[in-house]
């Protein structure tokens, strides 16, 4: 398992950026069994939430050995406390970033596919939010998306601001919450606008979408909201809760799922220096 940590100039923040990235390539397989097909890895881009940074997923959770035994290319940027969204005052186009331009980026750094069907988003809490966000505002780059907990704060037009604000996020991220209500920073605006192209005979392609939250989780309420509100307006929206509070356990046991859920290659997970017993 390559595991890499890229530093580039990123056009849309201005400024070099770090990304995680879980690539199996040099994957091994014990004598007699077939190798690998050389084909172009699926990419799953997934987002930290809020105080959290690149490094993350790695650190909370057993990505990079479901990733390798999947086949699957995980990259793992910083979008600061921005909930990935794009902030033109400051310059800061968080969006545009994760949606366009570090898709492309790895396909001109990684052997990784171009195919719509294989490039997937996924986050955790403000993640979970950027996830959707820029699954749907980019819906024709991604085509599964997954949110884990999210932190859907727009998801009525009076929403309680209430613990986000600390961090500033109103002022910084999106003006206000009620003017950010109508725009294309609530997933459920951009929900609402492809639905209505959709019904106006459009060909519209809508990702796949995951949603996960525990029980035991605040954010609960705002997940159901958002998760009938997608399925009233027509998204294939697979739904799961379970026990469990905002944090990482329950964040390490639903990302497998939804790697299991997923259009991925079946679990094989070869030599690594965790598995080096030969196979029965």
């Amino acid at each position: 398992m390559a595991y890499i940590t890229v530093n580039y100039v990123s056009r849309s923040l201005m400024r070099t950026v770090p990304v995680n990235v879980i690539l199996p390539a040099d994957k091994l397989v014990f004598p007699g069994q077939p190798e690998p097909e050389n084909k172009p890895f699926r990419m799953l881009i997934l987002l930290h939430g809020i105080l959290g940074n690149y490094t993350d997923w790695v650190n909370g959770t057993r990505i990079q050995r479901w990733a390798e035994a999947k086949n699957l290319c995980v990259v793992m940027p910083s979008g600061d406390n921005a909930f990935y969204v794009d902030i033109p005052e400051s310059g800061n186009y968080y969006g545009k970033f994760i949606g366009e331009e570090l898709p492309a980026m790895m396909r001109r750094m990684f052997h990784i596919s171009d195919r719509r069907e294989d490039c997937y988003i996924a986050g955790l809490s403000m993640g979970g939010f950027g996830a959707m966000r820029n699954g749907l505002r980019y819906n024709d780059t991604f085509g599964a998306i997954a949110s884990l907990s999210g932190a859907f704060i727009l998801h009525e037009p009076r929403a309680d601001e209430g613990n986000f604000n600390r961090f500033g996020v109103e002022q910084y991220c999106f003006g206000s919450m009620e003017k950010a209500w109508n725009s294309e920073k609530n997933p459920q605006y951009l929900a609402k606008c492809l639905a209505e192209r959709r019904a106006a005979g459009e060909e519209v392609n809508l990702p796949r979408i995951y949603m996960c939250c525990g029980t035991e989780d605040g954010l609960l309420g705002p997940n159901h909201a958002v998760r009938d509100d997608l399925v009233s307006k027509g998204f294939d929206v697979t739904w799961e809760e379970g026990p469990g509070g905002h944090e990482w356990n329950f964040w390490d046991t639903y990302i497998e799922k939804i790697l299991n859920w997923l259009p991925l290659d079946e679990s094989n997970s070869g030599i690594s220096s965790g598995n080096v017993a030969k196979p029965e």
